[in-house]
């Protein structure tokens, strides 16, 4: 019997930087109905997000993006994941489960701030996305009416999930 997922070392990641923005920006326009802003793009290659922005590489090749932002509010520090994408043909491979994992991981080991939580949006519409994160720990924690402006529904489940910190540390 064979297995379609890949083996480890097939799936590889590498920081955006100035230098892969632009292969960033394709993907973008070919994953998502939007386009992202400028600001986006400036905010995705800062040195704080370097190891939550990430190209996702398949043979070596890229085939996704995942692009996150750290937010502290009452001494709470959350990953906000703004996109997280595989190109169509590179779906059903275990590369976006793989990415997720490797997101969490680098979440859970990240010590300054250290992340309790990952959240993030997901359009009604989308059962499939919402089962995927719901497949890899994430709860609904609520409904963010009108979140999408340029796109229908507008409606957004609000998902997230905790994360534990690997080093053994309760953070006291």
């Amino acid at each position: 019997m064979s297995d379609s997922r890949p083996s480890p070392s097939r799936v590889s990641f590498a920081s955006v930087t100035p230098n892969n923005i632009g292969t960033v920006r394709k993907l973008n326009s070919v994953l998502f109905p939007i386009k992202y802003s400028e600001k986006f793009y400036n905010d995705i290659v800062q040195p704080n997000v370097e190891d939550f922005c990430q190209l996702i590489y398949y043979n070596d090749v890229p085939v996704g993006t995942m692009c996150c932002r750290i937010e502290v509010k009452d001494d709470q520090a959350k990953l906000y994941l703004m996109t997280l994408a595989v190109l169509a043909a590179y779906r059903s491979r275990g590369i976006g489960s793989e990415s997720l994992q490797h997101l969490i991981d680098t979440a859970a080991a990240h010590a300054k701030p250290k992340i309790n939580a990952i959240y993030l949006h997901v359009q009604v519409s989308n059962g499939d996305a919402k089962r995927f994160y719901e497949r890899h720990g994430f709860k609904e924690v609520g409904l963010y009416e009108n979140y999408y402006k340029k796109i229908t529904p507008h409606d957004a489940w609000i998902l997230q999930r905790d994360i534990e910190p690997t080093n053994g540390s309760d953070g006291k």
